[in-house]
């Protein structure tokens, strides 16, 4: 058996993530303090908490690793890291604070601007998803593969409020919508096991909402793409991402063509 400073890397993680998940579980239900940093984005007594506890941890047992988590004050000394963790200590913190189950737990180890690996735990949905760049995904231990969708009219999609109507109104895809799932990571995970047909994804997505969900999308057979069909790019000095796109092989190049074109239209209007 593995003694701590022996674990592999997705060891690592996964075990870390599991007893986040468990620190999670203490607050959800039992009406946690919560503030509100930015404009409107909830942060909550369990955010914190686990925050602290992973990077406490993480950052123990891999010392020379960087860190970037959505609750952790940005040090730019992770640009120079080879490797670095990629945290978001509750993704869905809305929904943990409506008490619903669509809430995980992620976590990524990004090399060279991509993650190696990555994992996604939901405590209250019972949903362990890993992958290891080169080696397939999974959830709770069963392989899993993105839809076989052949077209738009196929499926059901995620799609923003914001250019929805641009989509239904002027172009000949009749895109299904999805159910509201608070969790951006989740959303993608249900992508990658092939619930959802695909999603588009508002400019507000940031490293840790995304890192270890595109590695598990990317090693079921699907991508998460940027509005010019490019891979995303982690660790640099923005967490920030534009306009996205996230769906299996063949819906691709049709997905990003109704996003540009949707968001052409509105601009037109606007």
């Amino acid at each position: 058996m593995f003694t701590v400073d022996k674990m592999d890397d997705l060891s690592l993680i996964v075990g870390a993530a599991k007893t986040a998940g468990a620190i999670g579980l203490k607050y959800f239900r039992k009406d946690p303090e919560v503030w509100i940093k930015g404009e409107s984005s909830p942060v909550s007594e369990a955010d914190l908490a686990i925050d602290v506890y992973l990077k406490e941890y993480l950052c123990s047992q891999r010392p020379d690793y960087g860190w970037l988590s959505e609750e952790s004050e940005d040090d730019l000394a992770r640009l120079s890291k080879k490797r670095v963790f990629i945290v978001d200590p509750i993704d869905g913190t809305r929904g943990f604070l409506e008490e619903t189950e669509n809430w995980v737990v992620s976590i990524a180890i990004v090399e060279d601007g991509r993650p190696l690996c990555g994992v996604l735990y939901g405590p209250v949905l019972k949903r362990l998803y890993i992958a290891e760049q080169g080696k397939g995904a999974f959830c709770n231990a069963k392989k899993i593969s993105v839809g076989s969708y052949q077209s738009l009219e196929e499926g059901l999609f995620v799609v923003p409020a914001r250019i929805a109507k641009s989509i239904n109104d002027s172009l000949s895809e009749r895109m299904q919508r999805a159910r509201y799932v608070h969790s951006l990571a989740y959303r993608l995970a249900l992508i990658a096991e092939g619930e959802f047909a695909g999603a588009i994804v508002r400019p507000s997505a940031k490293d840790w909402d995304l890192a270890a969900a595109d590695l598990i999308l990317e090693e079921a057979g699907g991508a998460l793409l940027g509005r010019h069909g490019n891979v995303l790019n982690y660790n640099t000095k923005s967490a920030e991402h534009d306009w996205l796109s996230a769906t299996g092989p063949k819906l691709q190049s049709p997905l990003n063509k109704v996003l540009t074109q949707a968001l052409n239209q509105a601009m037109e209007q606007s």
